[in-house]
């Protein structure tokens, strides 16, 4: 084979739509596979036809419009999505690739023209798994915010004698569901527990922990009236659930015994209690214990205090003390001395380190804040 003989063979034969116009667009080459694209033969193309009656309405607009100018200016364009119109009125959608050549030959645009059928179904494919993907993303947002309506009380409820106020701050913008979590509720005519915690993780199965957790400590919480013992049975169910994630916890019990609040108080892995004295003075109440469901050898300390009128307990998560700005973390002395200069009331004093903590984040928190704040009664 001759190489004139060889480069015909190749034009006729590639595996791509080969066309060659003259300056006016009138087709005067074009290989097998581009007649098969448009259904045609090679006498009622070639000669015949100008390349633009074989597009649709907006591609002859295009050619005759954007294409010759393009080529003029930099003598080659790619990746044209065009649609092809064939014999049978069928559309072929194809990707365009076109040249200006030497205008001495006398053809001046050489075209290759691939069908891009499958490219076209790979992209509606694509959109719909896309969509697909938002869908599931939306539904998993709308089943997070739900489960996290169920774990975080609306308010606490009212206790006679015993002033409380809470506050949820979701990181980010909220749409995922955080471990973070807190509960008040009764167990006995004079007595209430106070429980706060944060699970590890996000997301939905940190939620289905979260929710394990708070219903064992509702579950064992009359059973087991001492803190630390309760601890250890919330402990033991995580564990025997055999879950990834681990969970600190604050469980405080209030007693009412002439007319004074006793509290007993234990920590698991969490953050000690802070005590607010009469006088604004800040100390820390609790001795750390273990982490539920992460050591196979738990251990938990329950602390008691009485208390005075003027003095009140705030229980809170690490989103508050461990919240980074630009000037580092919060840390616990800036969050003591917040609390120093606070009114004294429960509703200031919750308000008051929530909206400090979004502050020093520029409002946007990279974890949740959980806080909770009790006092007695004046």
């Amino acid at each position: 084979m001759d190489l004139d003989h060889g480069a015909d063979d190749l034009f006729e034969h590639a595996p791509c739509g080969y066309v060659v116009t003259d300056r006016d667009g009138v087709i005067v080459q074009a290989n097998a596979e581009f007649l098969r694209m448009v259904g045609r033969e090679a006498d009622e193309v070639i000669a015949v036809r100008m390349l633009s009656s074989l597009l649709t309405v907006a591609g002859r607009i295009f050619v005759e419009t954007h294409l010759f100018p393009m080529l003029e200016h930099s003598r080659v364009v790619r990746e044209i999505d065009l649609d092809l119109v064939a014999a049978d009125e069928r559309r072929v959608p194809a990707l365009l690739n076109a040249s200006l050549v030497s205008p001495e030959t006398g053809r001046a645009v050489l075209a290759v023209f691939i069908e891009a059928r499958d490219r076209h179904r790979y992209e509606d494919d694509l959109r719909l798994a896309t969509r697909s993907a938002e869908l599931a993303r939306e539904q998993a947002a709308s089943l997070a915010e739900t489960l996290q309506k169920t774990l975080i009380p609306p308010a606490p409820p009212h206790i006679p004698h015993l002033d409380i106020a809470a506050a949820y701050r979701p990181a980010g913008t909220g749409r995922e569901v955080g471990g973070d979590f807190y509960d008040v509720f009764q167990v006995s005519p004079t007595a209430w527990i106070v429980v706060l915690g944060d699970v590890s993780g996000k997301g939905v199965p940190a939620a289905l922990v979260t929710s394990l957790v708070r219903y064992t400590v509702r579950s064992f919480a009359i059973e087991h009236p001492d803190p630390a013992e309760l601890l250890g049975q919330v402990d033991a169910v995580l564990t025997a659930n055999e879950t990834r994630h681990y969970c600190t916890l604050v469980v405080a019990r209030l007693d009412r015994h002439d007319g004074e609040w006793e509290l007993a108080l234990s920590l698991a892995g969490h953050p000690p209690a802070l005590l607010r004295g009469p006088g604004g003075e800040v100390t820390e109440l609790g001795l750390f214990g273990t982490p539920i469901g992460l050591v196979d050898v738990p251990g938990f300390v329950t602390v008691r205090h009485r208390l005075q009128g003027g003095s009140s307990v705030i229980l809170y998560t690490d989103g508050v003390t461990e919240g980074r700005g630009p000037n580092g973390m919060y840390g616990e002395k800036r969050l003591h001395e917040l609390i120093h200069g606070l009114p004294d009331d429960v509703h200031a004093i919750t308000d008051g380190i929530a909206r400090a903590a979004l502050d020093f984040q520029n409002g946007d928190a990279s974890d949740d804040i959980a806080i909770v704040t009790f006092a007695p009664h004046r």
